[in-house]
């Protein structure tokens, strides 16, 4: 193992999406390399990438994706896969470079081990809390039981486990306080969003839009909670009953739930109005965005997504897109007079509202125009950078054996 003597090492733990597509994972790393930390990241990574690689200062360990999950059965050999692999490649890290600190961000909540067995050795541990996994189970499956029970527990050993919580929202951080018995000091606010310096508006491209006057966007994962379904059977109410086929919708993201959204859409007879791009580059992304005349946040009202920032939220602001969102608590205050709020879930409400916003287009500037001033004075990741980098210079300001991090060769 190299000599270190910079601020500090900390190693991150995701197993959600490989770094650096994970955005909010690859900015905290960005973010603490560039404050002067070391930072490792183990994730799981694309199959024709290498184990290891840098990049920009951020030294990645990935493993090979799983397989998607398609059954019970599938899903826990999933999660034994990858937490074996991350178990593997955290004790790679520690013998070739040290860490004095773990970062582990969920979905599962079942890191805690590894995080209990180095903090025997002085190691500390943090919780970026990335989902609420009980909440995750209710609003997937429509009710609690015994699983719901089980993964109550697992977050409440994270908790226990924890120096420190990083959460994403107000939401979440009350939840650490109540239900994990958190001190408030030991949490900081870190919400995700994208850099102002970078996702900033391009010059228009009017072939995106297939020869209709008007586009809007979806952008996200698409899986069974994340409401495509919703926006689809809302697209099916403004062609077939509203009779308005001059708007495309474009769907921009992947998932478990594609090809079956895919075929939903052509079920529903709206394939002419609907395109779906699959996961395409950043400056594609823009492109979109910078066409599109409003954006679509689907994302149904239950026991997650009420208290969850939809990142694709804070995006739309970004650009200035003014959004029709179904009416959740976070997505309130991320929004506020950037959004039009549909009550119930109700998806011909929905579409409806797209209709209206479509046709009002002094009412759709001024939705766009006050997002993107509310993004650049407090959503943007500048401003969470600070947070992140702060909660870290503190974490290292207290008393802690960082040199049982350094290994023998």
């Amino acid at each position: 193992m190299s000599d270190y003597t910079g601020k500090g090492r900390i190693l991150i733990l995701v197993e959600n999406l490989p770094v650096p597509m994970d955005r909010r994972v690859w900015q905290e790393s960005m973010a603490l390399t560039e404050a002067g930390y070391e930072v490792s990241v183990i994730s799981p990574r694309p199959h024709d990438e290498p184990e290891y690689m840098q990049l920009h200062g951020v030294h990645l360990y990935r493993y090979p994706l799983p397989p998607p999950t398609k059954s019970v059965f599938s899903f826990f050999r999933e999660f034994i896969y990858c937490w074996l692999q991350t178990w593997r490649l955290t004790k790679r890290v520690y013998k070739e470079r040290g860490f004095d600190v773990i970062q582990t961000c969920n979905p599962p909540d079942t890191f805690w081990l590894i995080g209990r067995w180095y903090k025997r050795k002085g190691v500390k541990f943090v919780f970026d809390q990335h989902d609420l996994c009980p909440e995750l189970f209710e609003s997937r499956f429509q009710r609690r039981g015994l699983l719901y029970k089980g993964l109550l527990w697992l977050e409440q050993q994270t908790y226990r486990t924890a120096d420190g919580v990083i959460a994403p929202n107000e939401s979440y951080r009350r939840v650490s306080i109540e239900r994990g018995g958190i001190p408030p000091d030991r949490i900081t606010i870190v919400r995700s969003g994208p850099l102002a310096s970078r996702f900033q508006r391009l010059a228009p491209a009017p072939a995106l839009k297939q020869g209709k006057p008007y586009m809007g966007v979806y952008l996200g994962v698409m899986g069974a909670q994340d409401g495509v379904d919703y926006l689809l059977r809302a697209v099916h109410h403004v062609v077939h009953e509203l009779k308005r086929t001059d708007i495309l919708f474009v769907l921009i993201g992947g998932g478990d739930m594609y090809p079956d959204l895919v075929q939903l859409s052509k079920d529903l007879q709206i394939e002419q109005n609907v395109h779906f791009t699959g996961r395409i580059p950043d400056e594609d992304l823009l492109r979109y965005f910078s066409t599109a005349d409003i954006a679509f946040a689907p994302d149904p009202l239950n026991p997650l997504n009420d208290v969850s920032t939809m990142n694709k939220v804070i995006e739309y602001m970004a650009v200035g897109l003014p959004i029709v969102s179904f009416d959740l608590r976070e997505s309130r205050y991320s929004a506020q007079d950037a959004a039009v709020y549909i009550p119930n879930n109700d998806e011909r409400a929905f579409g409806k509202a797209v209709v209206d916003l479509i046709d009002d287009p002094e009412k759709r500037a001024q939705m766009g125009e006050f997002g993107r001033k509310r993004f650049l004075e407090c959503l943007s990741w500048e401003h969470s950078r600070e947070k992140l980098v702060e909660f870290y210079d503190n974490l290292f300001a207290t008393p802690s054996n960082r040199a049982t991090s350094k290994t023998k060769k």
